[in-house]
């Protein structure tokens, strides 16, 4: 059976998407530019987002103070080793919040990704409270050129949750800046932990219903991960009862609850997460996220179904 997304696999995969727009794989190239964030840097708050260390996901190749093409060409050396027949990249400004800088600066960081060779599009990662009219501008003539990211931290729909975070926004800020962004033409992702302390697997499954309403192109889901160093771990530590951390199998069966009710528009980039090893402060499931994913699809096989299978229509949010 071919899916509405034209594929058989049984969601919206973010790999097969990029082999219909470029005709080929196409591989992510992470970059840490240096930047900060405004809950960091007193702005807003300190410490960052409680569960938030970058260096448990940036590669070895993303050390701070490189210059962006370094990176790049460095990054590209790493891929093609394991991916030999990788040919296209994009550009991911990961680390932090990649908007959080004067425009001109983003636009002198971005330029060396936009003249490589080899990189065919770009993704930047940042917190829906650092985007405004100027940059939105800016993206979106960007946006006519190339093939462009704007990847949102939305991690929570619960205000609750997000002000026992850190995070310093409310989840209607997030909307907002979703809402005005994908109004300009330019694609917009989104990021979402699930299993953050005192939330309910009802408020995970409403996420998707509420992530459908929004005019998001991706999604990437991430299992809660505790980072050794964060104010989480330490939280954890003096309080391990308020934390909840899913096995494999449970975690895979309560994806695929989400999965089924999200849009079927919405590509899917990933549906868990992967740290560096050694930066855990508890032991995860011992398995790469190629099997982790396989075993997500033989679960949406077992059960028989599908992405959007459950999925309502209904209004676009803020309209």
């Amino acid at each position: 059976m071919e899916y509405q997304w034209g594929t058989t696999r049984r969601f919206n995969a973010y790999a097969d998407y990029f082999r219909k727009l470029f005709g080929e794989r196409v591989q992510k190239l992470t970059v840490n530019a240096g930047f900060t964030c405004p809950n960091r840097d007193g702005t807003k708050g300190r410490g960052g987002c409680s569960f938030c260390d970058n260096r448990a996901f940036n590669p070895s190749y993303n050390e701070t103070g490189k210059p962006v093409r370094q990176q790049l060409d460095e990054g590209i050396v790493f891929h093609r080793n394991r991916y030999r027949k990788v040919r296209k990249y994009l550009a991911y400004f990961q680390a932090y919040s990649n908007t959080y800088a004067p425009l001109e600066e983003l636009k002198a960081t971005y330029q060396p990704a936009m003249e490589h060779p080899d990189v065919v599009g770009i993704v930047i990662g940042t917190r829906p409270d650092c985007i405004d009219t100027d940059k939105l501008d800016y993206f979106e003539k960007l946006a006519r050129e190339r093939y462009l990211v704007i990847e949102y931290g939305i991690e929570s729909i619960n205000d609750a949750t997000l002000a026992a975070v850190n995070r310093g926004h409310t989840f209607e800020v997030t909307g907002k800046a979703i809402v005005e962004t994908a109004a300009r033409g330019i694609n917009v992702g989104g990021h979402m932990i699930i299993g953050l302390p005192g939330e309910t697997r009802e408020q995970w499954i409403q996420s998707a219903e509420v992530l459908s309403r929004l005019p998001l192109h991706s999604i990437k889901f991430h299992q809660l991960q505790l980072i050794k160093g964060t104010v989480m771990e330490r939280q954890y530590r003096a309080d391990p009862g308020k934390f909840y951390f899913f096995e494999m199998e449970e975690y895979l069966h309560l994806m695929a609850d989400v999965v089924e009710r999200l849009n079927p528009r919405l590509v899917v980039e990933r549906i868990a997460g992967e740290v560096n090893p050694g930066t855990a402060a508890r032991e995860g499931w011992g398995m790469r996220y190629d099997r982790v994913l396989a075993r997500f699809e033989e679960i949406l096989e077992e059960r028989d179904t599908w992405q959007g299978r459950l999925y309502n229509e209904t209004l676009i949010f803020g309209h």
